[in-house]
């Protein structure tokens, strides 16, 4: 929706000691018949809470989240003709949030601004036509609300004995220090409307188990490794402090809080005397046990629950099958996306850190677009990724919003520049959107920051044409590495950066071809064929061994395919030698993970890649899941078979990257794969292996639903399938003749040929 602007950013005259509360009443236009509409326009410098008349006037929280706010604040619009009186009283409280409170890992706050701010617009349509516009102005009041102390790393204080109901009567005193807001600069011109969907409540999830800890604390146990808070309704002594920590894990009994570096995570909540109801809605903790003390009387399980929050997100994709830690892991692959999908994608939802770290979502971004439709979420972060590439000459930052150039560079991060996986993401992301929903508006809007990301690292190959330069992540948390060392991995960065100058060269050149950039088309083309002998020419020997001889070089080689018969068949059998004397173990980081098993079946070894995914013994996909855990782990041995955390300090318990072996999972053993962009054709592939007796799995594509299960039984295989309307398949079974299928269900018998 668009708005013109006639309201001003506004903020208190001074510190009023808490979270400001802004007031305005508001009493409606006499004579001009009922109301017929009401908008509210609003966003904030921080994170808002709107009411009238003590009403939210919407369901999300932590709005209007962030953006990358030098150039782009978003804002919301609420229809609140329902919330209308004849006399109203228009309240917002703002938090920190992004905007003012800590972030990154140095302790710095305000990086952003130092003053807290509203912008709000409230425009009411009456039956003759008439129109009363209210804005923020100097006419509003602020004084100090019951939120103390907000942040989004270390937790928020809440005093409900500075609630005053007069904050929501109109023509009420309020005994709290009252003051009148002021103008605060600010540009309109950098509002913008959300893009991608706000963040909500969504799951609430009781307690499984409540005890005492071996130091005498009580813990709370919510059975799932969660982001949010908790809330609940209790009474007490007046002044009494409630205090909530939040952990993922637990070592020795205790919360195991280690992890978190220095956020405090702690959330506090003093008692009025009377009936009070706590909710933190400005910050979040990523946590699956609460340590609560102070509470009065007997903690029970019915006593606290706690909010799953994430952005809004429809799920889309399903997947099961016969074998239930598979299924686990699909779960905790589910719920890590919904954890770090909160305004943006994060790399983990409960240190100090929670940033949109691009390497991340380049490897995760297909697995995702399957589970949810993240179409709108990831546009909008990718909005920002242009704004912040733009300013930067062409440089793709580490993490998007760029808030790393706001702080002092760690030694062991130089000043950034265009960097293998991270920066790809501007090329890898809208491509994954365009293959999963068909939308050409993702890459023409996208286009100039495609192209210039390869253009930039263009300029940056050696003169032998090789990416071979500079500072690069490379495979990042190689297991192999020392858990303080995570970026000394064992395949050379260069083999690692020139494929993936490859592929994005190659997929801007498919992009520049469909959008009718032919010259661009060619020029990024000869790029990546440049590109491909180089890499072939520098990197491969005769024998099909690529320099530095490990896993992940071999995977990207095959997958990204700069390889010619029969060299890839080589690089296949290497691969595969490399992955037995693994004992299947995983050997990848963060750049070969996401493509080792498409690498292995794609070069006939189906059986090495069930073997890899089906081992329990760290490092593994499943090992995680054996030791009980509910998201994807950071690390594979995040947590050691003895209980005991992994000593690195990067150690988080919910870190989607890992989790992208999913995107394998519904395409190989589920067997729905895009044929075209969209699912407009669909290839339906299933691979039988790894000792599964069934499988099935689901899309609801732009079309409709896609649905495919499979079961072998006495040697033999049944396949049923599902296509909408509009939608055609290939079925493609091993040992049969490709078979195309039209709209509606099938059902089709075969020899089993799987792995074992």
């Amino acid at each position: 929706m668009s708005v013109s602007w006639s309201a001003s950013m506004i903020t208190p005259y001074a510190d009023l000691g808490s979270a400001p509360l802004f007031r305005k009443e508001v009493e409606l236009d006499a004579g001009h018949g009922r109301v017929e509409s009401a908008v509210l326009h609003i966003s904030s410098l921080g994170v808002f809470d709107a009411a009238i008349n003590g009403r939210p006037v919407g369901d999300d929280v932590l709005s209007p989240g962030w953006s990358s706010y030098e150039w782009r604040l978003r804002y919301r619009s609420y229809d609140v003709a329902a919330h209308l009186a004849d006399r109203n009283v228009l309240t917002v409280a703002v938090g920190n949030g992004w905007y003012r409170g800590r972030l990154g890992f140095s302790g710095m706050r305000e990086l952003y601004g130092d003053r807290l701010g509203i912008i709000a617009q409230l425009e009411i349509g009456f039956a003759d036509g008439h129109r009363q516009v209210v804005v923020s102005d100097g006419t509003w009041t602020v004084v100090g609300s019951d939120v103390l102390a907000d942040d989004i790393y270390d937790g928020q204080t809440i005093d409900a004995r500075r609630r005053d109901p007069d904050w929501y009567a109109f023509g009420a005193k309020q005994q709290w220090g009252v003051l009148n807001a002021r103008g605060l600069d600010f540009e309109v011109a950098r509002l913008v409307p959300y893009v991608g969907p706000p963040v909500k409540r969504h799951e609430v999830l009781a307690p499984v188990k409540v005890w005492s800890s071996p130091s005498g604390r009580t813990l709370v146990d919510f059975g799932q490794n969660l982001v949010g808070w908790l809330r609940f309704t209790v009474r007490g002594p007046r002044g009494a402090e409630i205090r909530i920590r939040h952990a993922e894990v637990l070592e020795d009994g205790e919360l195991g809080v280690r992890p978190l570096r220095d956020a405090q995570a702690t959330d506090r909540f003093i008692l009025s005397g009377g009936e009070d109801f706590f909710e933190p809605t400005m910050t979040f903790h990523g946590f699956r046990y609460a340590e609560i003390s102070g509470w009065p009387g007997e903690l029970t399980s019915a006593s606290v629950e706690a909010v799953v929050v994430h952005s809004e997100l429809r799920r889309t994709g399903f997947f099961e099958c016969s074998e239930p830690l598979l299924n686990q892991l699909h779960r905790n692959v589910v719920w890590g996306t919904k954890g770090n999908f909160l305004d943006l994608p994060t790399d983990c939802p409960q240190r100090n850190e929670r940033l949109g770290w691009t390497g991340d979502i380049a490897a995760f971004a297909p697995s995702a677009a399957y589970l949810f439709d993240v179409g709108a979420f990831l546009s909008d972060w990718l909005v920002d990724l242009a704004l912040e590439q733009r300013h930067h000459e062409g440089v793709v930052p580490f993490v998007i919003p760029d808030v790393l150039k706001l702080l002092p560079s760690p030694p062991e991060f130089p000043k950034p520049d265009s960097t293998a996986v991270w920066s790809d993401a501007a090329v890898w992301v809208p491509w994954t959107l365009y293959q999963a929903y068909g939308d050409r508006g993702v890459l023409e809007r996208q286009y100039d920051s495609m192209a210039a990301h390869v253009r930039r690292v263009g300029t940056l190959t050696s003169p032998n044409g090789l990416w071979d330069t500079g500072f690069q992540f490379g495979d990042w948390l190689d297991p192999d590495a020392s858990p303080h060392e995570p970026w000394n991995a064992k395949a050379d960065r260069g083999v690692v950066a020139t494929a993936c100058l490859f592929r994005s060269a190659r997929i801007v050149a498919e992009t520049a071809a469909l959008l009718g950039r032919a010259e661009d088309a060619a020029d990024f083309q000869a790029l990546a064929d440049r590109t491909r002998t180089a890499f072939n020419t520098h990197y491969v020997s005769s024998d099909g061994i690529i320099v530095s001889d490990c896993t992940t070089v071999y995977t990207l080689a095959i997958t990204f395919g700069l390889l010619d018969e029969p060299a890839e068949q080589l690089a296949g059998k290497r691969l595969t030698e490399l992955v037995a004397e693994s004992g299947y173990r995983i050997s990848t980081g963060f750049a070969g993970t996401p493509f080792i098993t498409d690498a292995l079946t794609k070069t006939g070894h189906l059986d090495a890649a069930y073997a890899l995914l089906m081992q329990r013994e760290c490092p593994s996909w499943l090992y995680p899941v054996t030791m009980g855990a509910t998201t994807v782990w950071e690390r594979w041995d995040s947590m050691l078979p003895d209980g005991t955390i992994n000593p690195g300090e990067m150690t988080s318990f919910n870190h989607y990257a890992l989790g992208a072996v999913a995107d394998w999972m519904h395409r190989v053993i589920g067997g729905i794969a895009p044929l075209e962009p969209g699912y407009s054709r669909v290839l339906i592939a299933p691979r039988p292996g790894g000792g599964l007796t069934w499988a099935k799995t689901s899309l609801d594509t732009p079309h409709g639903p896609i649905r495919v299960s499979w079961r072998t039984d006495n040697g033999g295989l049944t396949v049923e399938t599902e296509l909408p309307a509009g939608v055609t398949g290939i079925l493609s079974l091993d040992g049969e003749p490709d078979t195309e299928l039209g709209a509606g269900p099938h059902t089709t018998q075969a020899e089993e040929t799987s792995t074992t």
